[in-house]
């Protein structure tokens, strides 16, 4: 399922908000329809918190965790961590990351077996991505650019990068993933990827201005309603046609 929604009049769901398979983190505050886009799909699948990290609204942005963990930066205040903590299950490591590039959703992308984080990233900060989200690390850019994890959305599935990433890139980062990648945007042409959606192995939210035929992209390279990759060409096409005509 791909779904559309706003926080606030930004489109940039994927800065509010951080979706994984065993947990969502919510910004607080917002606009209702903005957590009632996620109630709707997630409220009885998965826990969900409602939460600040380090003061700020920019959960999505400042974290990074798959299934296993959830990494925060060490701004992040005791009473935060608490409820996070509260909030999420008991299986789910949670971990204080001492790192100086602290936008940690920025700078790490991962889904449950592999991470791919900026080549400036600390030995440390490597280990405990390694330890804590239990996956393969490895340092990346992403069309050139060291933040992988704003132009990279990832999940267990496939991988949406910037839209200028080579062909060659793309190959061979879904070898290094073991997903299928596609180049692509969000939001009528955003290639900030990781900041317009949040997506897991069944559900993607985008921001409202994402386009049909973007959303038919997303929908095939997640494999999200049983689409392949190899329908993108085709449900694209069609869509175009749909959407034009």
């Amino acid at each position: 399922m791909a779904t559309r929604t706003q926080f606030e009049n930004s489109n940039e769901v994927g800065v509010f908000s951080k979706l994984t398979n065993s947990y969502c983190l919510i910004a607080v505050g917002g606009s209702e329809n903005f957590y009632s886009a996620f109630e709707a799909e997630l409220g009885d699948v998965i826990p969900m918190a409602h939460t600040t990290i380090a003061g700020n609204r920019i959960i999505g942005r400042m974290t990074a965790g798959n299934r296993r963990g959830l990494l925060v930066p060490t701004q992040t205040t005791d009473q935060e961590l608490m409820h996070i903590r509260n909030s999420l299950p008991d299986s789910v490591q949670i971990k204080r990351v001492e790192e100086t590039l602290s936008a940690l959703g920025n700078v790490i992308c991962c889904n449950d077996y592999v991470a791919l984080v900026h080549p400036d990233i600390e030995r440390e900060t490597e280990e405990i991505i390694a330890d804590t989200l239990g996956v393969e690390v490895f340092r990346q850019t992403i069309a050139g650019n060291v933040l992988v994890g704003s132009y990279c959305a990832l999940s267990n599935q496939g991988g949406l990068v910037h839209p200028q990433t080579s062909v060659q890139d793309q190959e061979e980062l879904s070898s290094l993933l073991q997903v299928p990648i596609v180049a692509g945007t969000v939001n009528r042409g955003s290639s900030v990827v990781g900041a317009g959606i949040v997506v897991n192995d069944w559900l993607a939210v985008a921001g409202l201005d994402t386009t049909a035929p973007e959303l038919s992209v997303l929908e095939s390279i997640f494999k999200l309603q049983d689409n392949q990759p190899n329908a993108i060409n085709t449900n694209l096409r069609d869509t175009l046609i749909e959407t034009y005509s």
